[in-house]
Parts: structure tokens; sequence; C-alpha cells
């Protein structure tokens, strides 16, 4: 019944989803061995072309070096791949390696899905690579269940033709050197100009689904002081309604309902086209600006700076991760190719070919444009001043309220106390259930 618990839905319901999505047959997902050459399943989010060759590629130097060993991956559409893997764990037929968003960490490893590859990490993984903020965001109950590859990163970019208009200076664009939240927000009203269509800021990204609210959001309440959960993640009462983060929550609904400089619906692609000052954004973003709005130039239209702070400076961290089926009949050789794929050379030859911020700092240490603006302000904040969101089996349910909470407060301008004691107690209860 745990199992259940932990994923939110029962067995029946999970696998007739994994039929109506057309789920892979269990030739597909179970480990192989033929004569000599074991065969282990690889399934991961599909991502953009990039990330895809890289993939392939990396398979097959894995394959020419260890010749026993196949690999077989299974890319699956970003919309599909949680429904389609839950699916498969709770079926008791899971591919043997699998990619994890680090927030699922602690629902997976709480219902026996992952196998500990603490062992392994610690005596092959070259963990003294990776920032302490990242190992633990790999790390339930003192044992690590994932080895990261590269690192998600968020930052403030500004719009310079905007910024000049209103007679103001740039922030700061030394990652160590942040602006305050009360200074962005005195740019964010000279910027304002909403007669025109013109907004001062958009803080987090909007009101969007999925995980994205979380993850952008969840930084406001740790830099204002905050926190989501105690540190044992036993309870969000005290911490998600401190007075740190009803003071959080504040400044947020003020952005919208007092201020407003910050509106809940924009037009496409607003801070590229002159509609919106400040947008915190990631690290993707600047592709996204290179490739669709090319008279946009990052130096001369638009600069990018630190996230903002107040009480700290903090900046999220986690992103995908490679994990291993606690079901698997070949951990050695699954742990082989993640391994492979994580080490100094997995990673310079991934991040090489996309473009993101890796995980090992050696590695990042090698790739000089990682280490020039504006990555540099990417990785500083990685290394240097990033938190993982909450490791606990109920976070599903913490990030639903995460997301409703801000609505709440920003959307239907609710009291900051009562929306929060009710997010609390939403997660407190879920809390209660996933350890029963």
């Amino acid at each position: 019944m745990k199992k259940k618990k932990v994923f939110g839905i029962t067995a029946t319901i999970v696998l007739s989803v994994g039929m109506i999505l057309g789920g892979c047959s269990s030739s597909e997902k179970t480990s192989i061995t033929k004569g000599d050459v074991t065969t282990i399943t690889f399934w991961r989010n599909s991502g953009n072309d990039a990330e895809n060759k890289v993939y392939e590629d990396l398979i097959k130097s894995f394959e020419k070096e260890n010749p026993k060993i196949d690999v077989k991956m299974t890319p699956i559409p970003f919309a599909d791949y949680s429904t389609k893997l839950r699916t498969a764990l709770a079926s008791g037929n899971p591919p043997d390696i699998l990619a994890v968003d680090s927030p699922d960490l602690g629902a997976y490893a709480e219902a026996g899905a992952l196998l500990s590859i603490d062992d392994y990490m610690k005596k092959e993984g070259n963990i003294e690579d990776i920032p302490e903020g990242t190992l633990a965001g790999v790390t339930y109950k003192d044992k690590i269940y994932l080895a990261p590859i590269v690192q998600s990163g968020i930052a403030m970019f500004y719009n310079k033709n905007l910024f000049k208009k209103a007679g103001l200076e740039f922030p700061s664009e030394d990652p160590k050197n942040p602006w305050t939240w009360e200074q962005v927000l005195d740019a964010a009203k000279k910027i304002n100009d909403p007669k025109n269509g013109i907004y001062g800021i958009d803080p987090a990204q909007g009101f969007g689904d999925g995980e994205g609210p979380a993850y952008f959001k969840s930084p406001i309440i740790w830099q204002f002081g905050g926190d989501i959960l105690s540190p044992d993640g036993s309870t969000a009462d005290g911490y998600l309604n401190s007075p740190q983060t009803l003071k959080a929550l504040q400044f947020f609904q003020d952005l919208y309902q007092k201020d407003k400089v910050a509106a809940v619906e924009l037009p496409p692609d607003p801070f590229a086209t002159g509609k919106l000052g400040i947008s915190v954004d990631g690290s993707w973003a600047l592709s996204h600006f290179a490739n669709n709005f090319p008279n946009f130039k990052l130096g001369e239209d638009y600069g990018v700076a630190p996230l903002p702070k107040e009480a700290n400076q903090v900046a999220p961290n986690g992103g995908w991760t490679l994990g291993i089926s606690a079901k698997t009949k070949h951990q050695d050789e699954a742990w082989k190719f993640v391994q492979y794929v994580t080490s100094y050379d997995g990673q310079k030859t991934y991040v090489e070919a996309t473009g993101d911020i890796p995980v090992r700092i050696s590695v990042a240490k090698e790739i000089p444009e990682i280490n020039e603006y504006p990555k540099n302000i990417f990785l500083v904040q990685g290394q240097e001043f990033s938190k993982n969101r909450p490791v606990t089996p109920a976070y599903p349910t913490v990030s639903k309220s995460i997301k409703k909470l801000f609505e709440d407060v920003g959307l239907a301008n609710r009291n900051v106390k009562a929306a929060a004691e009710e997010a609390v107690k939403e997660i407190d209860k879920a809390i209660e259930q996933s350890t029963k």
C-alpha cells in the first residue's frame, strides 16, 4: 500500500494509463543476457536535437569501450515520460537505467523503486568534484540515489533599451554582487508603462503548470530567509508560514496587486519584443533569443545579472539525473554506464554538445565559455549559492502547494498568512500519509 500512496495513483490506474499511452512492451524494458553480451535498457525524456544526438554518441563510445554491454535507449516525449515511467515502476517492469528529475527522488526512493548507488558513488563517482548543494539534491536519508550530469540555472535578464530609456544604471553582472529585491522593484517602477503595454518585471515566469512554478518561485522564499520544510523534511509548519516566508509572499503579491509592475497576462516573448524590462529566466533563454530573435543581441539589447537577494543570496539547483532501478538484474553493468555518462569525460562531451552547465567543477574549469559572462553567472550561482528543492516522498504535493500558494497571493490577492496556512496543512497531511 505504501508504494501506491507514494506514487499517488493505484497500480490498476497506472497500468491503464500505461496502455492508453502505448507503453513499451516488456521486451523493451527487461535487461537481457545473450551469450557474452548483456543488454541493459535505458529510458530518458527526449530533449532537443543536441541532447538526443549526444546521448547516442555517448552510447556508441561506451559500447565500443565495453563490447560486452549493449545499451538500448528509449527516448520518450517529455509530456509522456513521467506517466510512462511510473507505470513501468508500478507494474514491476522498469528499465535498468532511468532519467529522473531530481525533485522526484524522495517519492521513488521511498517506494523502493531506486537502487541506492551510495557505495558506487563514494568509491568510483569522484563526488569531491560535485558541489555539496548538488549532492544534497540527489541524496535521500543519507544515501546517494542519483548521479547528476548538468545543472539547471536561472538569472535576472534585463532589457538595456528600456533601462536606458528610464535613465537607469545597469545592475551588477558580478555573480557574487547581486541587486537586492528593493533595487529591482525601484527599477521596475521606473520602467513600468502599462498604458503602452510595457511592464517592469516578470519575477518568476508567470503562472504556468508542471514543476516550473515551484522551481522559479521557491527561490523568492529562500532569498527572504524563509523555507518550505524543516531541515528533516518532517513539517512545513513554522517554515512555509514563518515571518520570513510571509514577507516574501507579501513582496510577491505587491508586485502584482499594489505596485502593479508585474502583469498576469503578457504577450508572447515580451522581453525580447521590448514589452518587459526585467525577466527571471533560465540559461536556455540565451539560445532561444539567439535563434529566434537575432536582432535582439546580448550585450547590446539585453544583459544578464545574478538573481536578486534579500536576506540571502540563493539560486535553485537540480535537473535531470541518472538512476538505477532497484529491480535490475545487472546493477554493475548499469552502474558502469551511469558512471561513464556522468564522469569527467562524459559530462565534458555532453556540455560541449548542448551548452548546458556541468555539475562537475573540473569540467566547468576546462570550458572557457562557461567561465565567461554570461554563463559564469549560472555557474557561480550553482556552485556557491544554490539550494535544492525539498527531497521528500511528499514532494508532488509540495510542488502543487507552492504553485497554488503563489497563485493565491499573486492572482487572487488572498491574505498571505491564510494562504500559507492552507498550504502548510496540505503539505503536512501529505507528509503524514507518506510515512504511514
